[in-house]
């Protein structure tokens, strides 16, 4: 479901695509790449951890990457390593906003009650401004 909703915003958006799952408990011997409608999918061989693939990508090529993740440890890799981390929340409501989704999930969503926030008054910081200028290519 997550790469068909990837795949989905793909051709909305455009942007190269790349997911790690974790193959370290019963992975292959050797990481396994693949291509599934133009997303770039990433099985760590066994024995290794999909965060240390994430961080080997992001280090090895120096350029500014928009990772999304919830793990504090990435987020601040990606901070030291030039790239934006994104929180796989704000990574969600970015594409919820480029899919049209279902009148179903309309009603749900409005049943818990999900309003909008307001933003906080007071200056962003740095990381903040980056964080938005991310989202915003999103």
């Amino acid at each position: 479901m997550l790469i068909d909703s990837l795949i989905e915003y793909r051709k909305i958006k455009g942007h190269d695509i790349t997911v790690v799952f974790d193959g370290w408990k019963n992975g292959e011997a050797k990481e396994h790449q693949s291509f599934t409608g133009g997303i770039k999918v990433i099985y760590s061989r066994i024995g290794e951890k999909a965060d240390s693939v994430i961080k080997r990508i992001i280090s090895s090529d120096r350029r500014e990457w928009i990772v999304v993740t919830s793990d504090r440890d990435i987020a601040n890799h990606a901070w030291t390593s030039g790239s934006v981390p994104i929180s796989s929340e704000d990574f969600l409501k970015s594409v919820e906003k480029r899919i049209p989704s279902s009148p179903d999930e309309e009603e749900h969503d409005n049943e818990y009650g999900m309003s909008q926030r307001k933003g906080n008054p007071r200056k962003p910081s740095k990381k903040e401004k980056a964080v938005r200028r991310a989202l915003s290519k999103l």
